[in-house]
């Protein structure tokens, strides 16, 4: 009897214990529940989004814009394929940098020291050019030299946009672009989305997503920007001029050519020296030919992994604090400007070239002479076959096409020696 009733007591006092254990818990796991909540990514937006509008909204509603521009990118690459090899992993990098609290393009996440390793040395957009230029072929080039002159007339896009970003400076109030800023900003106008990278961290760091990402998307965007550019410039009589087949360029030439251009870099421009080296080296490796696993390497492994981390830590800077002002919106609209600039005054060239040549030159191939390789010498070759069927210009476009890569590269060399001082 005893035992009998002593066990129902312990047994009450035990539920007691356990109900005063559980009730005091209860604090304890509200805490750890409200935790949980502040820790996500909804709840640091709504926050940023709510406590003080006018001040945070670029850390709230401004990373859910951003989110909503890097699915675009995604969507472009994927959907509608326009340079997806960059513009894929720009976008989901810039997807990654919008993460609220994650910190990954921050100085210790995994973007900021891509960022640093690679941009900030300027080491991607060289061992790109490097891989640019082992699957460059500058026959065309060789074969017709005075196109050269069509790449050089290109360039005159990136100048107009330097005074461009200089003039929305003087007039509207909320931009202030200084002169290494303007002088970044205008690189777009070539359209060479590895010299836009190099310099734009040489002179004006802060301004390399913007920079970056215009200079891609026109980059993506020639098929649709170009064609009624050359059409405004050309009339139908001009777009069927048919030029004739080009000559055969032999292998010595071609092994001379990235040697002499080097060298005169060398004594006459030696701050393009690391953009016309790295690509002048890669060609010296292409057309040796006794070196092939190193060329196969240079224009496939290589610059594919180098693209990879590239785009990676140029998503980096698209970030909302860092993107959404209106100094992006100005880098954009002189972007879109000095391509339009560059690749009309290819073709206006090319017409003036007209008057003063026996051997007429189809001005078409003058919009090549921006740096979109080998896309620009397409778009020509396109709209060339849409007057004229027979008339086949890819390989003459050519020639304009990777002289605006040299020229891009000079014009960055030139900007750079010029400003170097003020940085």
């Amino acid at each position: 009897m005893v035992i009998a009733e002593f066990q129902p007591v312990e047994l009450v006092h035990d539920s007691v214990d356990n109900a005063t254990a559980s009730s005091g818990d209860l604090p304890e796991w509200g805490a750890a529940i409200k935790g949980l909540w502040q820790s996500t990514g909804i709840y640091d937006l709504i926050n940023q989004s709510s406590t003080d509008f006018s001040s945070t909204w670029i850390l709230g509603l401004g990373r859910v814009l951003m989110m909503f521009v890097a699915l675009v990118l995604i969507y472009l690459a994927i959907v509608k394929e326009f340079e997806p090899l960059l513009l894929l992993p720009i976008g989901f990098g810039a997807l990654l940098a919008n993460i609220p609290l994650a910190g990954i393009s921050g100085p210790d996440g995994l973007q900021g020291m891509i960022f640093e390793v690679g941009i900030n040395t300027g080491v991607f957009p060289l061992l790109i050019f490097m891989g640019v230029g082992a699957m460059t072929d500058f026959g065309p080039l060789l074969a017709n030299p005075k196109t050269a002159l069509l790449g050089g007339a290109a360039q005159f896009g990136i100048f107009s946009a330097l005074l461009g970003a200089l003039l929305l400076t003087m007039f509207i109030p909320a931009i202030n672009f200084s002169m290494l800023d303007a002088a970044s900003i205008g690189i777009i106008g070539g359209a060479d989305g590895p010299t836009s990278i190099y310099l734009t961290s040489k002179l004006s760091p802060k301004l390399l997503g913007a920079v970056a990402v215009a200079a891609y998307s026109y980059m993506a965007l020639v098929p649709i920007i170009q064609p009624p550019i050359m059409k405004l410039c050309t009339t139908e009589n001009e777009r069927k001029i048919k030029m004739s087949q080009l000559r055969t360029v032999g292998k010595l030439e071609k092994i001379c050519f990235p040697l002499l251009i080097t060298l005169l870099c060398a004594f006459l421009l030696p701050d393009a020296a690391p953009l016309i080296g790295m690509l002048m080296f890669g060609n010296l490796m292409r057309e040796c030919g006794v070196v092939e696993r190193l060329n196969q390497t240079a224009q496939n492994a290589l610059i594919n992994i180098v693209t990879i981390f590239l785009g990676i830590a140029v998503g980096s800077k698209l970030s909302a604090d860092q993107f959404l002002s209106i100094q992006t919106l100005g880098i954009l609209l002189l972007g879109a400007v000095a391509f339009s600039i560059g690749t009309a005054a290819g073709v206006i060239f090319a017409k003036i070239m007209n008057l003063f040549s026996k051997e007429k030159i189809n001005p078409l191939i003058g919009a090549a002479g921006v740096s979109a390789v080998p896309m620009a010498a397409r778009v020509a070759n396109k709209v060339g076959l849409e007057a004229n069927p027979q008339n086949f210009l890819l390989m003459h476009a050519m020639g304009p096409n990777v002289s605006g890569v040299i020229g891009s590269a000079v014009a960055a060399g030139v900007l750079l020696n010029m400003l170097k001082h003020l940085v």
